[in-house]
């Protein structure tokens, strides 16, 4: 059985849905993830944000307004008379479900309850269409099975173990639907997986009922070897090996989330990234298989600042990388990149919230430098240091681009450069014209 997850522009409104619908309707068993539809959990987080501060008339008018694009959306996915009573019935008890919500004590808990109704929403529509159209399809409510545990991390034998039992419930159906993202805590509470949010589900789901293949479908052919935005005839990768498809996510690389593919890695299930609006294109499939002594691809990670700390007092003593360390521990920011020399250290950091703090206390124990506005340029391929050559390629196209750091070696899959955000569009175009098109 596959397992496939379809995002929230792909069920962003009642054309989409069918053309999913036609996609998932072959006759063979599957697990269908959805998403909420495209903008609902912007608008539910809006609608929270009047809720805490205590506006439940900005909140109610931003209900009614959304209520109404729904009834709107059945209306065009609907035919049938009783179809259409029915599902706007469910929708209606979300909205009131929300809406009850402007009258009492509003807390995180609330929140992430008001989070879910996105999805809870575009899977009972999509269900609708499916038994309107006259597929054997039923719905696999994720709160029923997916769990996080007391770290906030998935729970997986209690997902194994659940899932089971509900499709077990149900062994006739042909496509079960389910939410992405919505689950629930250790506590029993209503709660999300944030990181990866649905590509996460679909992975987790895949993982548990040992999946034949985990398709990930989005308004992308795959991904890309560099960044059309701001390289000119891009085109998407055929194959990639988990590890390349991490760093290139990590890096940058918006279609996936770096965490969100783990558990179809250790499982070792392949994952597939196709296109809903060319569903005929191969897209990228992503596996334990890495093509040897081959560069896949670039990308980019915006919001970099690097820091130097230079100190004579490193030279040749012990635990003082330690001491540096403990000071991101401490403020709980985490380093991206770090290269080392006999008297200095440079990382580079994705978030400033605590910069001040963190430099203030680095210059206990050096000189400090910040560059702010940078961006780490990334090149993801099977680069084990046996294969000879690869390291001046990549070095000669980066030949006229002022470098701020340079790391190799923490992965063999990946080689990262750090350059000022105003040389960011130069180095991505550099890099692809020295190693893609000659």
């Amino acid at each position: 059985m596959k397992v496939l997850k379809f995002g929230g522009t792909s069920v962003g409104s009642a054309a989409r849905m069918k053309d999913v619908a036609k996609l998932v309707c072959d006759g063979k068993r599957k697990i269908v993830v959805l998403s909420a539809m495209s903008g609902t959990t912007n608008t539910l987080v809006e609608i929270a944000d009047y809720l805490y501060k205590k506006n439940p008339d900005g909140a109610n008018e931003i209900i009614n307004t959304l209520e109404q694009k729904y009834d709107k959306v059945i209306d065009e996915l609907l035919s049938n008379a009783d179809s259409i009573k029915q599902c706007k019935e469910v929708i209606k008890s979300h909205f009131d479900y929300i809406r009850s919500f402007t009258e009492s004590i509003f807390t995180l808990f609330e929140e992430k309850i008001i989070l879910a109704q996105g999805e809870l929403m575009s899977t009972a529509m999509f269900n609708f269409y499916l038994k309107e159209q006259g597929n054997n399809s039923v719905l696999l409510p994720a709160l029923d099975y997916m769990r996080t545990d007391k770290n906030s991390e998935p729970d997986s034998s209690y997902i194994k173990e659940h899932i089971a039992e509900q499709i077990n419930k149900l062994p006739k159906a042909d496509l079960y639907i389910t939410q992405g993202y919505i689950c629930r805590n250790a506590y029993g509470d209503i709660d999300n997986l944030q990181r990866g949010g649905s590509d996460y589900t679909a992975s987790l789901i895949g993982a548990a009922i040992n999946a034949e293949e985990i398709q990930i479908w989005t308004d992308i052919d795959g991904m890309h070897n560099n960044d059309p935005r701001y390289v000119e005839k891009t085109s998407p990768i055929s194959n990639l090996h988990f590890e390349e498809a991490a760093e290139l996510a990590y890096f940058g690389a918006k279609i996936l989330h770096p965490t969100c593919i783990l558990p179809a890695k250790i499982a070792n299930i392949p994952v597939r990234l196709l296109n809903t609006m060319e569903p005929n294109a191969y897209g990228t499939l992503i596996s334990n298989k890495t093509e040897k002594g081959k560069i896949k691809a670039v990308a980019a990670k915006d919001g970099i600042t690097a820091i130097k700390i230079k100190s004579g007092r490193m030279l040749l003593a012990y635990g003082f990388l330690r001491k540096i360390f403990e000071i991101f521990e401490t403020y709980k920011t985490s380093i991206d990149i770090i290269t080392t020399s006999e008297v200095g250290v440079s990382v580079t950091l994705d978030n400033e919230k605590n910069l001040t703090e963190i430099v203030n206390e680095l210059k206990k124990f050096g000189v400090v430098t910040v560059d702010k506005d940078m961006v780490i340029i990334c090149v993801v391929g099977d680069l084990v240091s046996e294969n000879v050559g690869f390291e001046s390629r990549i070095v000669n196209a980066m030949r006229d681009i002022p470098v701020r750091m340079i790391s190799y070696g923490g992965s063999n899959y990946n080689v990262s450069f750090v350059v000022s955000a105003s040389d960011k569009k130069r180095a991505l175009n550099a890099l692809s014209d020295y190693l893609f098109n000659n």
